[in-house]
């Protein structure tokens, strides 16, 4: 089997309305699992929509949709959030979460979304700090679903109570976390859980890989930078590590770890000299 080649996702994270989230979402979760096909993943999708339209999903409102959509997902189908062993890596990749019936919220809400495309429903990613959740909206009936929840309905006051209990913002000051999210926003932020997962479990190539392509997407963006070369440094490859804390550092002149990251270039700069 040849090689996932990650076009569609980079073409995705530089905005081509083209892509597919599913597809995208698929090159990314080939991260953790190199050797993924992703066709009979998109089966499945398109299986998981079949059954909904068998019990119909395809034609009922808004409210029976959610109803019979929230009853085969995680009642017939048992997905569920992964209450347990959250930063898992699995929980980050699509095939994973199809595999296991198991994710986290963005991952969860990847499921929902796509299946809800196939059959022509109208809903939306939410990026709520510290949760994602999306938005069923027809017009005449909308409310806010937690896929991690087993697709508990929430209204406005509800996600702000969610996202004030998980980070302390509050939606009030900031009602631009409400606002529907595009497939680049979801799959930066999925980029970032993944890499952040890998740090935890001290996979630092894996989370050179995820930022590889953040850096790429976001090539002016110094903080990509310094966590790439932090996790360079724990691969011992100080050359490629010396890069990139230079290359922080250019981009945050007025950073605050400035002095601490100068420090950190001094002591490469030694073990680079022993090793000549």
């Amino acid at each position: 089997m040849s090689k996932v080649t990650l076009d569609a996702l980079r073409a995705a994270l530089r905005n081509d309305s083209s892509v597919t989230l599913d597809v995208a979402a698929l090159e990314l979760a080939a991260l953790e699992s190199p050797a993924i096909d992703p066709r009979p993943y998109l089966d499945s999708l398109d299986q998981i929509a079949s059954g909904l339209a068998a019990r119909g999903g395809d034609v009922a409102r808004g409210p029976e949709f959610l109803s019979i959509a929230n009853s085969y997902l995680f009642g017939d189908l048992g997905f569920r959030g992964a209450e347990t062993e959250y930063y898992d890596p699995r929980n980050s990749c699509l095939n994973q979460v199809l595999d296991r019936r198991t994710g986290i919220p963005i991952t969860l809400s990847v499921v929902y979304l796509e299946v809800a495309r196939r059959l022509g429903r109208p809903v939306f990613g939410i990026g709520l700090p510290g949760h994602f959740v999306v938005e069923y909206d027809d017009g005449e009936f909308s409310t806010y679903i937690d896929p991690f929840h087993a697709g508990k309905l929430l209204d406005r006051e509800e996600c702000s109570r969610v996202a004030r209990e998980i980070t302390g913002v509050d939606l009030v000051a900031e009602p631009s976390a409400l606002e529907r999210v595009g497939t680049r926003y979801i799959l930066v932020r999925m980029l970032n859980n993944l890499r952040s997962a890998y740090f935890r479990v001290k996979q630092y190539a894996k989370a050179c890989a995820a930022l590889d392509l953040l850096v790429e997407a976001f090539p002016a963006n110094g903080e990509y930078y310094k966590a790439r070369g932090v996790a360079r440094l724990q691969l011992r490859d100080f050359s490629a590590a010396r890069k990139d804390l230079e290359s922080y550092l250019q981009r945050s002149p007025e950073a605050t770890d400035r002095n601490e990251v100068v420090r950190q270039l001094q002591t490469i700069h030694r073990w680079l000299g022993r090793l000549n």
